[in-house]
């Protein structure tokens, strides 16, 4: 029976990791709602497995990204600034919540379904919200520090309650700040920001008792080659299909998990 699940997590991590590969949607939106909602894992367990399957998977995004020049590394500095001490405080929050008998899963569960429906609708309006902003007067990138430091602030709260809004809903805050850039510099710049914030997350999640190693290993095994196989589909994938189609499938997952 252990197998038969290991197995079925492999599938999983292979499925999520061709489609991050083809869409660039974070796999925090797509892996932890499938945890909870068809694996029937824990909030608190598969938000803090998909924290360090994050981290480590994001963190080979990097180098590639790195190896391309395509890496902001002043917006991933203000970012960091902003995210890094809010995941530690939400951390000590989610610490003492139990101690209050409350059960932080609870907490965790509505808040994925909230940041789910949001992310549906970034995922939905990111192209043309991007459109938008470069038709917008230019602005000075120095005057967007602290909106920048700010957006990473909430946007490490989000990630270190639910493991989601690094990806869509952070690419497309980013895009609105930053118009000026290529999408391929605030999609490296968002990659390599996420992966301190996931790191830090993730490991305060494993001192809470929130991570399962055995699961994080199946799911690496199938999300690795899912990746590369997304990758190499991407070009040739119905972008005007998909996107709907998983915006679709995030709504969803939250409206179920809010119900």
């Amino acid at each position: 029976m252990l197998a038969h699940f290991d197995w079925l997590h492999g599938v999983a991590g292979l499925f999520v990791g061709t489609l991050v590969g083809i869409t660039g949607v974070g796999g925090g939106s797509l892996m932890t709602p499938i945890l909870v909602l068809l694996f029937g894992v824990s909030p608190q367990t598969a938000v803090g497995t998909d924290l360090l399957f994050a981290a480590l998977t994001k963190t080979a995004g990097t180098a590639t990204h790195g190896w391309r020049a395509t890496i902001e590394w002043k917006v991933v500095r203000r970012l960091a600034t902003g995210s890094v001490p809010a995941a530690i405080l939400t951390l000590l929050v989610l610490s003492q919540v139990g101690k209050f008998g409350k059960d932080s899963s609870d907490l965790i569960k509505v808040f994925l379904g909230w940041m789910l429906i949001l992310t549906s609708i970034a995922t939905l309006l990111q192209k043309q919200l991007a459109v938008f902003a470069k038709r917008q007067e230019r602005r000075d990138e120095d005057e967007q520090r602290w909106p920048t430091v700010i957006l990473g602030a909430v946007i490490g709260i989000a990630v270190t309650v639910s493991s989601v809004g690094a990806g869509a809903i952070g690419v497309t805050a980013l895009l609105m700040l930053y118009p000026a850039l290529r999408v391929s510099r605030i999609v490296g710049s968002d990659i390599a920001h996420a992966v301190p914030l996931t790191m830090v997350a993730g490991f305060g999640h494993w001192l809470i008792g929130g991570v399962d190693f055995m699961l994080l290993g199946n799911l690496l095994i199938g999300s690795i080659p899912g990746v590369i196989i997304g990758s190499l589909l991407s070009s040739r994938a119905p972008d005007k299909l998909l996107r709907p189609a998983l915006a679709a499938v995030l709504l969803f997952s939250g409206f179920k998990l809010l119900s």
